[in-house]
């Protein structure tokens, strides 16, 4: 049989609510269930109410808005990394491998990354960009277009810049 509501009861739910506390922790403070609070709180004229709305829209408010600042913070940061790769692309490397019968460690010093690596970079810089673009778009949608379009194009130069380059380290007639 369910325990029967006091008077005690009763002020202390007034009380508790007074002091704003949620339903849950005034039904923890009083070793009450939830339903038990709820039923008090309707008994009273006017009835108690536990609406939250406004606190929960304060909170959300202020989550979207440290979500829309990570992420713009986030954005900036792979446009650094976007540009530290992107100067990779033609300075001074050295490459190693292990390599002959014995797998020795041999390693190079060359001006630019070897081809291959030149692309990977690419697509890299590509990646960055378009995820920073994608957390913190570039404003006033035409513009934002015109910028996409240009990183496609330094893209699409990048690499045949790198294919030209290959190409003539190879012996072909392209030349960088």
């Amino acid at each position: 049989m369910a325990r029967p509501i006091t008077d005690d009861d009763r002020r202390r739910v007034r009380e508790l609510h007074a002091q704003d506390k949620s339903r849950n922790e005034i039904a923890r403070e009083i070793g009450r269930s939830p339903s038990t609070v709820s039923k008090i709180a309707g008994q009273f004229e006017p009835p108690l109410t536990f609406d939250r709305a406004p606190q929960v829209e304060a909170a959300t408010r202020v989550r979207t808005a440290d979500l829309a600042a990570r992420r713009a913070s986030l954005a900036l940061d792979l446009q650094g990394d976007a540009e530290r790769l992107r100067g990779q692309l033609w300075s001074p490397t050295i490459y190693g491998e292990f390599a002959g019968k014995e797998g020795n460690w041999q390693q190079v010093d060359l001006d630019r990354p070897r081809f291959v690596d030149q692309r990977q970079i690419i697509a890299s810089v590509q990646t960055a960009v378009g995820t920073s673009l994608r957390l913190a778009p570039a404003e006033g949608g035409e513009n934002a277009e015109q910028v996409r379009s240009m990183l496609g194009v330094l893209g699409e130069a990048l690499t045949q810049a790198a294919n030209d380059d290959q190409a003539h380290d190879d012996g072909g007639a392209a030349g960088g």
